[in-house]
């Protein structure tokens, strides 16, 4: 839960720390006073969008910083540490910094995180209900994922969408190739003559290199074992044979060393270029006896680089690239569903068909068990809010074929007055009571909530006197649940509350700021008392107040 908040320079904030408590509270004020700058603070530390202009004027940079005790969520736990945004054990400190200049910048427990990142574990943090949320209720959309968030069943509700999309792409597959298959047949066929030839050619980059050498080496091999023989004689055959000469010359040499040793070093030389000699003369020998001069062969290795240059020509890529045309081929070949057939698409569609409407079928249980249960909690809480008599349904409209939502439509459906049948929520109630039946929706909702702190923003607008303290009662009915902060312009509701805070605006220095204060026992009669009888605070208003706060006590 939310038990620390910190904001600097925010809008007509300039400094202010709160401490939060479990159960409900209540938020309370005049009209202008910033009632709302709580929440939009909150809503930025959760990754929320914002601007330059939340900056409080004259100031560098705004900041928001919040501290939750996350020990109950091993979920959030898991997540930051897949992240590697953990921080000290059972907490999760989200800040949120803001520059005049338009710059943003997000951490998750000091360390830098994106905004998606800060999103994500807001989601696991807490809900914030707007005042207009009965606005966004009127969506068939919104009202499907209320239920399957209610019926728990929101990852069977992504499953199902998930398999309904294989099944169409599968489907649009099947239908492709039935209005297209004396043309893909063509491809097809085309596409298997391609890959065989490539495939027959058995090309290798590395062994075409080799393929290479070796044919310059068949077609010199007459010029080269010419080249051998020339070196055998030059050095070791002929009459002028360089060996026999420097043979000739070491003998001398050696005798020479009798008189002289100085020719000892040029002697060394010289026996070395002999040695070296000799072994490029057994070099050459073995050379020649492995070259090979076959024509045959010769033949067979300048066919096969002729094969090559076609096959190359033909797809229109130099010889080295073969193999990637080769790859390309069977890609396509893979594209078309390689030797699949209409029958066997036929087959793969109606497998993911059958996937596809057992899930389905699963969800439409859950969601039938989850409407009836719904329906019967919003039309008792509809009692309670100046609505009796009236109903509530939740219609799940069958769809024979089905799509990505599942096997119905959804619609919320109102019957305002006793005997008269239910229709579209859209059509027939009216502001007020489609303010009291979202409220209701609301707290039912909520009551599955796996987040543990909510936040409702005015949501109390456009009701009074009885239906007030009803709602003030099931807010606080609520706190015993969650941490609840609600803020509010009823006394009725405010006198529900566990804690109750007052936002109050003052001229300082010709500034205009925003305070926030835990208001004692006494202080909630004076604020009670305000919210009764306006700027005059009178005795009897004052009494009324204490009333209302024991009763609620």
């Amino acid at each position: 839960m939310l038990k620390f908040l910190s904001i600097r320079d925010f809008v007509i904030v300039s400094s202010l720390e709160l401490d939060f408590s479990s159960g409900f509270t209540a938020l309370t004020g005049e009209t202008g006073a910033g009632k709302s700058i709580l929440i939009d603070a909150l809503t930025l530390a959760l990754g929320g969008r914002g601007d330059a202009t939340v900056v409080r004027n004259g100031c560098e940079r705004a900041e928001i910083a919040a501290e939750f005790d996350i020990a109950a969520l091993s979920e959030l736990g898991e997540w930051l540490r897949e992240q590697e945004l953990e921080g000290d054990e059972g907490v999760c400190l989200m800040r949120r910094v803001l520059d005049a200049s338009g710059r943003s910048r997000g951490f998750i427990n000091g360390r830098s995180a994106t905004l998606q990142q800060m999103r994500e574990a807001g989601d696991h943090l807490l809900d914030i209900h707007g005042q207009h949320a009965h606005q966004s209720l009127l969506r068939s959309d919104t009202q499907r994922v209320l239920l399957d968030g209610y019926a728990g069943a929101l990852d069977e509700a992504d499953k199902v969408a998930v398999l309904y999309r294989d099944w169409q792409s599968l489907r649009r597959s099947r239908i492709s190739l039935s209005e297209n298959a004396e043309a893909v047949a063509a491809e097809r066929e085309l596409l298997q003559f391609q890959r065989d030839e490539l495939q027959g050619l058995n090309f290798s980059a590395t062994d075409w290199v080799e393929t290479q050498a070796d044919h310059a080496r068949l077609a010199h091999a007459a010029s080269l074992l010419e080249t051998a023989a020339f070196g055998i004689e030059s050095l070791s055959e002929s009459d002028t044979a360089c060996l026999a000469q420097l043979n000739a010359l070491v003998v001398r040499l050696r005798d020479g060393m009798a008189h002289d040793a100085s020719l000892g070093d040029t002697l060394k030389m010289l026996e070395s270029a002999q040695a070296e000699l000799q072994e490029a003369v057994y070099a050459l020998r073995h050379y020649q006896q492995r070259l090979d001069s076959d024509p045959q062969r010769l033949r067979e290795q300048e066919q096969r680089i002729q094969n090559v240059m076609d096959a190359a020509r033909k797809y229109r890529v130099t010889p080295e690239r073969l193999d990637e045309a080769l790859r390309d081929v069977e890609s396509r070949l893979t594209a078309l569903g390689g030797g699949a057939d209409l029958a066997e698409l036929a087959r793969q569609e109606l497998v993911a068909q059958q996937s596809y409407l057992a899930a389905a079928q699963r969800l439409s249980k859950a969601r039938k068990q989850a409407a009836d249960k719904l329906a019967r909690e919003i039309t008792t809480a509809m009692q309670t809010l100046a609505m009796q008599g009236g109903s509530f349904a939740v219609a799940l409209q069958p769809l024979p074929e089905g799509n990505i939502s599942g096997l119905e439509n959804i619609e919320f459906q109102v019957a305002a007055n006793p005997g008269v049948p239910t229709r579209s929520l859209a059509k027939v109630a009216s502001g007020g009571e489609l303010s009291r039946i979202s409220l209701a929706i609301q707290v039912a909702t909520s009551e599955i909530a796996s987040v543990p702190t909510l936040i409702f923003d005015e949501v109390d607008s456009g009701i009074g006197g009885h239906v007030a303290e009803i709602v003030g009662q099931l807010l606080q009915r609520l706190g015993k649940r969650y941490q609840v902060l609600c803020v509010t312009h009823l006394p009725q509701v405010a006198a529900c509350a566990d804690q109750h805070w007052q936002v109050s605006k003052a001229v300082e220095n010709g500034i205009t700021l925003s305070h926030i204060q835990a208001l004692d026992a006494g202080q909630r009669i004076d604020e009670i008392a305000r919210m009764l009888g306006g700027a005059k605070i009178t005795d009897t208003t004052r009494k009324h107040a204490a009333e209302m706060l024991g009763i609620s006590a």
